[in-house]
């Protein structure tokens, strides 16, 4: 037998493995770290060499509120099973009490209401977003810090053996979950060290010492990790395979969250009923001012959302409710100098879904009911051009 002596390339991942990095970098902005660590643990999954007796990939999310850790959570399962909603969230802040581990696992024999507690972590609830292709439950502990020490031990052996037995001893099975853990611990330092790095409408001044954007990222993720350590056990942080420090978002990634959230938006006006549907723009001016008036360092992305809700959303449903917006219009939202806010503009009105969905670009889901309409108003249209050609 001659070796060949080929160079691979390990760099290089597989098609699934792709697919879902793409579909990532489109839905989670400036947290490229946190992408990079999903892709691989599914790209081990995939080829079958995931520990057996484990858990696909156990997770612990660090950062400051609102730089997009449960966002990257839903927007996984998003990409692997077609529903952001797929995740199983556990809001660790319900879990302060030990005795309250009971609403996860069910009351044991013996117990007051034994048969009529209904724990939410069944075998059956876990599975019941495997679809044909993708058989991979997402489940989240969000502010897993806020939790008793009681659940930090359940966690254990799920997180070790992938098995959890219930108050009746029935046993569930997470060899096929991705098991995510969020928390803020950390989020004040972190925020403190990135803080003289951002600003609208001002230089970026420089921290002292003139340290690289690579070293700034190095202490903020040290200093996260710090204060999970300080926090948890070393056998609670050992059974973690990743632990990834999210960033405060600087401009350009909330330049590029607008984008995303005024899309959001206007997915929204088009699945609402077809008498409703318009499509709208803001211009670049208007842009600029919602993020103006959305950007705060310590709430991250969330004040964004609350800023647009306020200037966009509710005056475009007031317009919707008093009929001065139908179906079919193109709204126009610049900003207004002397006013200090925005101001709408009618453009165009009696578009088609169609037309709309070219205005908005490639990255518009046509709403399946008006898509439907859509088509069934191009078949009249040719079936009435046939009766005229034939008469």
């Amino acid at each position: 037998m001659s070796r060949l002596r080929k160079v691979l390339d390990p760099s290089r991942t597989g098609k699934d493995a792709e697919s879902l990095e793409k579909t990532l970098l489109k839905l989670v902005v400036g947290q490229d770290e946190a992408i990079e660590q999903i892709v691989n643990i599914y790209q081990m999954h995939v080829t079958g060499l995931c520990a057996p007796g484990r858990p696909v990939g156990n997770f612990l999310f660090l950062g400051p509120t609102g730089s997009g850790k449960t966002r990257t959570v839903e927007a996984t399962a998003e990409a692997l099973v077609h529903n952001p909603r797929a995740v199983i969230k556990i809001d660790c802040a319900e879990f302060q009490h030990s005795h309250e581990i009971a609403k996860l696992i069910g009351s044991p024999p013996g117990y007051l209401g034994h048969r009529e507690t209904h724990p939410l972590l069944s075998q059956e609830v876990i599975n019941q977003h495997h679809t044909d292709t993708v058989k991979i439950s997402f489940i989240l502990f969000d502010e897993i810090e806020k939790a008793s020490d009681a659940l930090w031990n359940l966690l254990l052996g799920i997180l070790d053996k992938a098995t959890l037995t219930l108050g009746d001893n029935r046993k569930v099975d997470f060899s096929k979950a991705m098991i995510f853990m969020t928390s803020n611990l950390g989020a004040s330092e972190m925020s403190s060290l990135v803080a003289p790095k951002l600003g609208f409408g001002k230089g970026l001044p420089v921290s002292e010492g003139n340290e690289s954007q690579e070293k700034l990222s190095k202490k903020v993720s040290r200093s996260g990790i710090e204060a999970a350590r300080r926090k948890f056990t070393p056998e609670f942080m050992n059974r973690i395979d990743k632990v990834v420090v999210f960033k405060p978002l600087g401009e350009s990634e909330l330049r590029r969250i607008l984008d995303l959230e005024l899309g959001q938006v206007q997915q929204r006006i088009l699945l609402s009923p077809a008498e409703k549907s318009f499509v709208f723009t803001v211009s670049d001016a208007g842009k600029q001012f919602l993020l103006t008036e959305g950007t705060d360092i310590k709430y991250g992305a969330r004040h964004l959302k609350r800023a647009i809700e306020r200037l966009l959303v509710h005056p475009l449903s007031n317009l919707m409710a008093t009929s001065q917006v139908n179906a079919g219009d193109w709204v126009q939202a610049d900003f207004d100098t002397e006013s200090r806010c925005l101001v709408f503009t009618k453009e165009a009105e009696g578009l088609e879904i169609q037309t709309m969905a070219n205005m908005i670009g490639e990255n518009f889901k046509m709403p399946a009911v008006a898509a439907a309409a859509s088509a069934s108003a191009d078949l009249l249209k040719t079936a009435s051009a046939g009766k005229s050609s034939k008469k």
